[in-house]
């Protein structure tokens, strides 16, 4: 009996011993199966955009609209900058559009309000008309000469470019219940970053046809986030 409980106990001490070399080796095996940062200049994005992922408000939220913006937010970050404005903004512009006709889809599929419908119905028709003028336009610009470098992040376009998008990140709104309420401040904060792009564009642009897409997107939107808001205003009690 006394050889095997020296037995039982050698073996559990072995155990234990074994247990915790493993756990002194975790944090090293950690270390190195970590990823390194990606090279902005190798990815081709623009210098310090990563937002693939609301982290504000709204982020732990299980809504579909969050989960949509995070896709366009992720495709967005996707989209590889060849160093043309009209190019760059065109491309980013296309996925930030079809990011609001899938938000539009989302309350016409959930939100019972009939103003709120008819806003993401004609959002969702104006957006994907201009999704048509938006591709005709990247594919021409596809072979466009530098004139700006994305993986500067003091360069103008790519300092406005980003801010649009760090903008959004900051004032996306914590979600409620009500989806009708979840569409109206969502829509709000994307439709800005999109005005925001777009004077990107006025400013920095060179594409004559483009900057006149910019200028209509700036005013068609801007109305838009003045009704949103004067909605929102009108049906507090669904916060």
């Amino acid at each position: 009996m006394k050889a095997l409980s020296f037995i039982l106990a050698a073996l559990s001490s072995g155990g234990l011993l074994l247990a915790s070399c493993n756990n002194e080796k975790a944090p090293a095996t950690t270390a190195t199966s970590e990823v390194p940062a990606a090279d902005t200049a190798a990815s081709g994005t623009m210098a310090g955009m990563d937002h693939s992922a609301m982290s504000h408000g709204a982020a732990a939220s299980t809504s579909p609209l969050v989960a949509s913006m995070n896709e366009m937010m992720a495709k967005m970050e996707a989209v590889k900058m060849m160093g043309n404005t009209d190019h760059d903004f065109a491309h980013h512009m296309l996925e930030h559009h079809r990011g609001a006709v899938a938000m539009a889809d989302i309350e016409l599929r959930d939100g019972k309000d009939a103003t709120m419908r008819q806003m993401a119905s004609t959002i969702k028709a104006n957006q994907q008309q201009e999704i048509g003028a938006l591709e005709a336009v990247a594919t021409r610009l596809d072979n466009a000469p530098t004139n700006y470098n994305p993986q500067n992040p003091n360069d103008p376009f790519t300092a406005q470019m980003k801010a649009s998008m760090d903008d959004m990140m900051k004032n996306m709104p914590t979600t409620v219940a009500d989806p009708d309420m979840n569409f109206n401040m969502l829509m709000t904060v994307h439709h800005q970053s999109a005005v925001d792009m777009a004077q990107a564009e006025l400013v920095h642009g060179r594409d004559t046809k483009l900057k006149a897409m910019a200028l209509k997107m700036v005013e068609e939107q801007q109305k838009e986030i003045s009704a949103f808001k004067a909605w929102h205003a009108q049906n507090a009690s669904k916060m």
